[in-house]
């Protein structure tokens, strides 16, 4: 891979990164001892509510970021690890982690943290 591509591909997954632990912390906190994760905060004032619609309100909102949380994290996951291949400099970024074989630069362009190629991700069109 050229550098010149590499070094885009490094810098939207830096911002990519840096996107996704903004919206994280805007209602989760991260683990301080497992990489990629986070805890969402209970929303409301803690269970002190007056009524049961508003409890039932807060578990629903709960329920809903735990969801998102989980998606964030997941991306979240696949992009830092995408970094640490760059980093690494074993030219293991790019590659597929089934057949080995180089990983699209298109595909790359679409999806930085793409940990397959097309052929291996089923997504390939049937010749």
């Amino acid at each position: 891979m050229e550098k010149k591509v590499l070094i885009e591909l490094k810098k939207k997954l830096e911002e990519e990164r840096s996107f996704l632990e903004k919206a994280l912390d805007k209602f989760a906190d991260k683990d301080k001892k497992i990489p990629y994760d986070y805890d969402t905060r209970f929303p409301g004032d803690g269970g002190r509510s007056s009524s049961d619609d508003e409890n039932a309100e807060e578990v629903e909102t709960y329920d809903k970021l735990l969801a998102v949380e989980y998606a964030l994290e997941t991306r979240l996951k696949e992009t830092g690890e995408a970094l640490e291949k760059i980093k690494k400099g074993d030219n293991s970024y790019g590659r597929c982690e089934v057949c080995g074989k180089a990983i699209s630069i298109a595909r790359l362009k679409a999806n930085s943290a793409a940990k397959t190629c097309t052929h291996c991700a089923g997504i390939e069109k049937p010749s």
